[in-house]
């Protein structure tokens, strides 16, 4: 697949764009109210919205473990978007997930959002939900960084780049 079709462009230097305020709780209980809660100084978010795109948060968790671990500021989250009307149903849902993944931390920082998806994705230009969206916020909400689609060494060595220059 060629990355040029699956790549969203970085925001133009100087356009600050932010990411909308939105809030949802991880499988641990805990509230959020991104981009506010998150826990680095820079965070990326990966907004899957559907179950099948766990394959490509997977294919990107593992890059995205190494760089966490390269850069102490960097946190990641997945945030399952789901429409507002299965609110009443997150039990459920949220249940099926939890009991899904055995692993605390990936439980931690899985943030379900329960949202008028519509809107949520015309605020933030996501074209379509055939795929994955990632942005890598600061603190502010600002957009540093972003993509789509799956994992790719020249999407790796974009966002890379973007963190080496942060952390310069």
């Amino acid at each position: 697949m060629n990355d040029k079709n699956n790549f969203i462009k970085t925001p133009f230097k100087g356009v600050k764009m932010k990411f909308p305020e939105v809030s949802g709780s991880n499988l641990e209980f805990k509230e959020f109210n991104i981009p506010y809660d998150l826990g680095g100084q820079y965070n990326i978010v990966i907004i899957p919205f559907w179950r099948s795109h766990q394959v490509l948060v997977d294919q990107w968790a593992t890059f995205l473990n190494t760089l966490t671990k390269m850069y102490p500021d960097l946190e990641y989250y997945e945030t399952p978007t789901l429409s507002i009307g299965y609110k009443i149903m997150r039990f459920m849902i949220d249940g099926g997930m939890r009991a899904g993944i055995q692993n605390k931390r990936i439980r931690e920082r899985t943030i379900t959002l329960y949202i008028n998806k519509r809107k949520f994705r015309n605020k933030l230009d996501i074209p379509t939900e055939k795929t994955i969206s990632l942005f890598l916020i600061n603190r502010e909400g600002d957009i540093l960084w972003r993509s789509q689609g799956e994992f790719s060494s020249n999407k790796a060595e974009e966002l890379e780049k973007v963190l080496f220059e942060l952390n310069a």
